[in-house]
């Protein structure tokens, strides 16, 4: 939920994410396809609290989730529904942007979430008081880390690796982006793109998926254990990239 890429490579795009996360916080579910609210959801299932940080849809959105807004916030006392679960009903709808502008965040911790929608992209954001949203370049690379756990000096010298990494791998594959996301940094392992902070916060999964215009693959990495799953969905409709 902590570090997520967004890079169009002809007929496609890959949208992949770092969760960062509680080395004490139960063990995630590899990718499957769940009926949830009357939608065919291709995802990770957070053990825990039964939601997820990163899916898609039988129309070919896909969402991801990463904790926080701009800056790091205090927790509140109590959330009436955890984030996770937001983002499973912001991407069985139709319409995921719609569907964010009129959701009732009261009481939800600050959270962004990166949508691909009918082939758009979009980053909307709820800071606990007021949402934000905008529609970003769908045809330009996008990287994001989540404001809870790192500064903007960090935030900005990720963007750095990222640059320099993309001017190197123009046409990447899903196999290229996963070793960016394993390796990219400076040896700094409190801040790489893999991060372990003295093994109670680290990067326990890499997620990505592959969206052309028939189908979505999901590649998911464990990184606890080692495991690998890649899990498949065809959409419903030929018209999901412009």
């Amino acid at each position: 939920m902590c570090t997520v890429t967004f890079i169009p490579v002809d007929d496609r795009c890959f949208i992949t994410s770092n969760r960062d996360e509680k080395a004490a916080r139960q063990k995630a579910i590899a990718p499957a396809v769940y009926a949830d609210y009357n939608a065919a959801l291709l995802y990770p299932k957070d053990a825990a609290a039964n939601g997820t940080w990163i899916a898609m849809n039988q129309l070919g959105n896909a969402a991801v989730l990463l904790n926080g807004a701009f800056v790091k916030h205090e927790p509140g006392p109590a959330y009436r529904k955890s984030r996770g679960l937001v983002l499973l009903g912001i991407i069985a709808s139709t319409e995921p942007t719609d569907w964010f502008a009129e959701i009732n965040l009261f009481k939800i911790e600050p959270f962004t979430v990166v949508i691909l929608q009918q082939g758009r992209l979009y980053e909307c954001r709820w800071d606990g008081v007021r949402k934000y949203y905008q529609q970003l370049d769908e045809k330009q690379p996008h990287i994001w880390s989540s404001a809870t756990l790192y500064p903007d000096d960090v935030i900005s010298k990720r963007k750095q690796w990222f640059s320099k990494w993309l001017a190197a791998h123009p046409q990447p594959s899903q196999k290229d982006i996963f070793s960016f996301h394993q390796f990219a940094g400076d040896g700094d392992i409190y801040n790489d793109v893999l991060m372990n902070r003295d093994g109670h916060m680290l990067t326990v999964s890499i997620t990505g998926i592959e969206v052309s215009s028939e189908k979505g693959a999901m590649h998911y990495l464990d990184m606890q254990d080692g495991s690998s799953t890649i899990k498949e969905l065809s959409f419903e409709t030929s018209s999901v990239l412009p």
